[in-house]
């Protein structure tokens, strides 16, 4: 075996800071400087079980220099509890060794190393010397003082972690003076001032259109301040808050009097934090808590982890699972250390210390892997700096004996010593639906593999996934290859897992197609019935919506997780016991206002929204309007009858299709060039013309203040970068509307565009502009003449026969299509216009694209919480208590967990109900039979019947449909109303009534089923 796995193939990591295709959603997480850091740090990582290859596997994708593994110990049959990256016929051989192939395809920039050693042969001193940051995995104290007694002056990153059974430890000691660049991560905020105290405190005021959003401590400088210059480009201010609109930044008595204006930039101060040695840390501990509900724990592990240190070294062995001798062994050790610990949690350590968990080494290693990249990269704050994880409420309700949780020579062993073979034979029956294989779907099917989900005679994994593998995912889901790309990830996901436990092989069912109403006819109620619950790995609300009506229809749980950045969550939802997903929403995202976008942009934001709508109103909507006047007859016709903006559509189609058809790419760059003028131009000295940089309003207050930043007209110049970059991109995106080969040679596009002869420009007179969100959208006025003129020089749709153009459809993440290209140049040309900073191309795209930014490190952490969360519902557990949603920001650090909320409860009459209670006809009842029920069981009237847009029935139908209508089956009635027949696979009906009781009061019932 090499020590290095193919370092022929490495790639140089000049060429990884660079290779956005693979980076991209995690430089959103992390940035350029912080990627370059960790392109910079060797990653030691010591101890290759379950815990140790996760915490490799997230590091080696997030793009350190290099990962050195070391563990010469050979592998057991156990260590395949929970390591994916082992296999049945790697027993025996040294576990980094074994362990080195698998890691080394992750990622081709990163070179894997083994460090090799004997069996037996522990990591020492001189071994770390040359690595910045050093991970020892379930390693003795003796070992961990050793080597941090070492690393602590000598500026290296020192991590240790355990994972034993439901329990986990992390303890974090980056040096006496560690500095973090950016606590958050988050961005700095920015916000418009309306006036600022010429005094000792210098109370400054915003603009109270949003909170600034600013704490206590935060720092600030300022732009564009008129009056007191001074605050311009100042030193940063440490601020105090005095409230959402208003704070303090210190002395500003000697400046000059403020006039109007400004804007505040939150400024990012370094802070050093100074963290303690191992040696000391354990004497004066500093606990970070992960769950405030066990507050007392953190101090008992403390103990017990030592405690079991020391067992490990008196017996050359852990405790034995279940074994009440070894336990009190264990207490007793523990209790010399804190006479206080709990003796329950530490006997249940005890018991557990041979457990090996994937759920658990998931949310460990993802944790670890994220304290890594802090250290290498000083992003984000670091855990301070011990760290004690438990899930003790994910044991059975029945718990195991000894003999249950004896080994059997299983690769389950390790998941066997903890909840006992029974539940082990439990987990192999369980039937879980998979909704998406994408980062949290490949994560979910490596847990469930390590757990042997499904493995059962009769026990099955479904899995859906309707898209295909690209590039961008291979940094963070982790079971594709390059290899893969291009094929369907629930295909190539299923087969992955399949290799790392052959136990699944033919027990995991891919599908690709999405779910929703056009497929039921798959997911159908037999397809539901064979389910013992459903899992959720999407990424839009509107399937996860859709899901969660499915799992309240069938009653099944549903377990929901989603992430962002560093941030991750995760949801419960129990049948007859927990509100669903849909019972609670996020508030919607604040809208700009239009007139914000199209005249009065402040921020970059706007810029690039209205980019991306020039996007779509140069190269896809006038290209539609052509199509369809070339192929639907009498289309101008109903066009110019319902739109307000008659003359627009017709000269949009005229240009199109008569004034500026280009023959040639070169009449392409032309038009662009008069777009250019058009756009950043004559459209802001119109605007000028209309609102004077003098204007006043009704109040005598200068209109061009605040928020309303007055624009300059740019003068076209091909020698700068953004100009021509405009030009590149418009003429490309022009041309493939009309099928014509592009260009890019920026010569090319220079010559032709300093040679176009640009229309001098007249302002017009009369044109509305759009000031507030009620006004009109801005316009000249135009008569229906001006119209009919422009229709006759259209050619009639016969004389193009066959001839169509190509409207262009959005990409994000194709880079040589030249659509972000596009939005990048004409938002910073907009930005230049109304003096707004400017964005690069990576940030331009986030924001155009709605790219969600993801890290695999919080993926690995909220998948293993999940797992925790299945085995409590493979247990069955019927407590609210006993399931734990949970939000976790692993840039802060930060975990805060809570009980699910109960299904919210609702009563008409005497009948009391929820969300998940429903009333069901069986064998399709008549309409009458149907209204009768109602009123003879619950003295209700039925005053209306819908199914689906379908209206069956109300109380005002006519006296004949109603005769009609009454003595039908339900079936026979909707085919009826509908005019379609049911689809076969349908075997039952929603129903939609309107109810009113003998007062005429409205009465909400639960839903209601009728079966067919």
């Amino acid at each position: 075996m090499s020590d290095t796995a193919n370092p022929a193939t490495k790639m140089d990591i000049d060429e990884a800071e660079i290779d956005e295709g693979l980076y991209s959603r995690q430089l959103y997480v992390l940035g350029h400087e912080a990627m370059k850091k960790m392109a910079a740090s060797n990653v030691l990582i010591v101890g290759l079980n379950g815990l140790g290859a996760e915490i490799a596997k997230n590091v080696c994708l997030a793009g350190v220099k290099s990962v050195t593994l070391y563990d010469p110990e050979p592998v057991t049959l156990q260590d395949l509890s929970s390591q994916y990256l082992l296999r049945e016929e790697d027993i025996g051989k040294p576990r980094a060794a074994a362990t080195l192939p698998r890691l080394s395809e992750l990622n081709a920039y990163v070179p894997v190393r083994n460090l090799g050693g004997r069996s037996g042969q522990e990591i020492s001193v001189d071994m770390i010397r040359p690595f910045q940051v050093v991970v020892l995995c379930n390693a003795s104290y003796e070992k961990q003082l050793e080597i941090n007694d070492w690393t602590h002056p000598n500026g290296v990153h020192f991590i240790s972690a355990e994972a034993r059974g439901l329990f986990g430890s992390v303890f974090n000691d980056f040096g006496p003076k560690f500095t973090c660049v950016d606590t958050t991560g988050e961005q700095a905020l920015t916000g418009m001032i309306v006036s600022v105290d010429k005094d000792k405190e210098g109370l400054v005021t915003c603009l109270d259109e949003a909170r600034h959003g600013l704490e206590d401590g935060d720092f600030v400088t300022f732009t564009e301040v008129q009056g007191m210059e001074e605050l311009n480009g100042c030193k940063p201010r440490k601020i105090s808050v005095k409230g959402p609109y208003t704070f303090t930044i210190g002395d500003t008595s000697g400046f000059g009097d403020y006039t109007r204006g400004g804007i505040f930039h939150q400024v990012k101060m370094p802070k050093i934090i100074e963290f303690k040695s191992l040696r000391e840390s354990l004497k004066s501990p500093e606990f970070f808590i992960t769950d405030f509900a066990k507050f007392d724990h953190p101090a008992t592990l403390h103990a017990g982890f030592q405690a079991l240190s020391q067992f490990r070294k008196q017996h050359q062995r852990l405790p034995r699972a279940r074994n009440a001798e070894d336990a009190a062994a264990l207490v007793s050790l523990a209790k010399k250390i804190d006479a206080d610990a709990d003796e329950k949690v530490l006997t249940e350590l005890a018991y557990q210390a041979t457990g090996d968990l994937s759920p658990i080494t998931a949310v460990i290693g993802g944790f670890v892997a994220q304290e890594v990249l802090k250290a290498c990269s000083a992003k984000f704050h670091p855990m301070v700096q011990h760290m004690y994880f438990d899930s003790l409420e994910s044991l059975p309700s029945t718990l195991p004996t000894e003999e249950d949780c004896k080994p059997i020579g299983s690769r389950h062993d390790g998941q066997i010593a903890v909840f006992g073979k029974q539940f082990q034979e439990k987990i192999a029956s369980h039937r879980q639906f998979l909704v998406g294989a994408g980062a949290i779907g490949c994560e979910m099917l490596k847990n469930w593999s390590m757990m042997g989900l499904a493995t059962g005679p009769d026990a099955k994994i479904q899995v859906t996934d309707l898209d295909t593998i690209e590039k961008s995912n291979l940094n963070r889901q982790f079971l594709f290859r390059p290899k893969d790309l291009g094929k369907f990830k629930s295909e190539v996901a299923g087969a992955a897992v399949s290799e790392m436990n052959p136990a699944l092989k033919g027990h995991i069912i891919c599908k690709q197609e999405p779910v929703g109403q056009s497929t039921e006819n798959v997911f159908n109620d037999d397809f539901f019935a064979a389910l013992d619950g459903v899992t959720n790995a999407l990424d839009n609300v509107a399937a996860r919506q859709y899901m969660d009506q499915r799992c309240i229809l069938y009653e099944k749980p549903l377990l929901e997780s989603g992430t962002m950045g560093t941030k991750g969550n995760v949801q419960v939802v129990i049948p007859h016991l927990t509100e669903s997903y849909s019972s609670s929403q996020d508030p919607p995202e604040k809208q700009t206002l239009s007139c914000t976008v199209k005249n009065f942009p402040n921020a970059i934001t706007h810029t690039i929204e209205w980019a991306r709508q020039e996007f779509d109103a140069m190269f896809v909507k006038p290209i539609e309007s052509v199509n369809q006047y070339l192929s639907e007859p009498n289309y101008l016709e109903n066009s110019l009858k319902y739109s307000g903006q008659q003359r627009e559509l017709v000269e949009q189609i005229v240009s199109y299709l008569v004034t500026s058809r280009p023959l040639t790419f070169e009449e392409c760059i032309v038009w662009a060039r008069l777009q250019f003028e058009e756009k950043f131009n004559n459209a802001i000295r119109q605007l000028l013309h209309s609102l004077p940089k003098d204007h006043l309003t009704t109040s005598g207050q200068p209109f061009w203040s605040g928020p309303k930043r007055a624009p300059d007209p740019l003068a076209f110049n091909s020698s700068d970068p953004t100009h021509l970059g405009f030009i590149i991109a418009a003429a490309n995106l022009h041309a493939y509307n009309y099928g014509l080969r592009g260009e890019t040679d920026p010569n090319a596009f220079k010559k032709v565009a300093d040679s176009v002869i640009v229309p001098e420009f007249t302002p017009r007179s009369g044109v509305k502009i759009q000031i507030t969100e009620n006004d009109p959208v801005d316009q000249a006025a135009s008569d229906s003449n001006d119209s009919n003129d422009l229709v006759k020089k259209l050619p009639p749709p016969s004389s193009l026969a066959g001839f169509r153009l190509t409207p262009v459809e959005f990409e994000k993440d194709d880079d040589t299509n030249h659509h972000i290209d596009f939005i990048t140049a004409a938002s910073n040309l907009r930005a230049l216009n109304y003096k707004i900073p400017v964005a690069d191309r990576h940030s331009t795209k986030q924001i155009a694209g709605k790219i969600i930014p993801a890290i695999a490190t919080t993926t690995t952490l909220v998948v293993g919480l999940v797992c925790l969360e299945l085995y409590k519902i493979i247990d069955g557990k019927r407590k609210l208590e006993e399931y734990k949603n949970g939000f976790v920001n692993l840039a802060l650090p930060f975990f805060g967990f809570s009980e699910p909320i109960a299904a919210a409860k609702n009563k008409f009459g005497n009948t009391e109900w929820t969300l998940w209670d429903r009333i069901e006809f069986n064998n399709d009842p008549t309409l009458k039979e149907f209204i009768q029920w109602f009123r003879s069981t619950h003295e209700l009237d039925v005053t209306m019947v819908s199914q689906g847009v379908s209206m069956l029935w109300s109380s005002f139908t006519d006296k004949k449909k109603s005769a009609e209508r009454l003595p039908m089956k339900f079936s026979k009635l909707v085919e009826h109303v509908s005019k379609r027949p049911i689809p076969p696979h349908t075997k039952h009906l929603l129903v939609e009534v309107m109810l009113m009781d003998d007062e005429g009061e409205d009465v909400e019932v639960p839903f209601i089923l009728v079966r067919i």
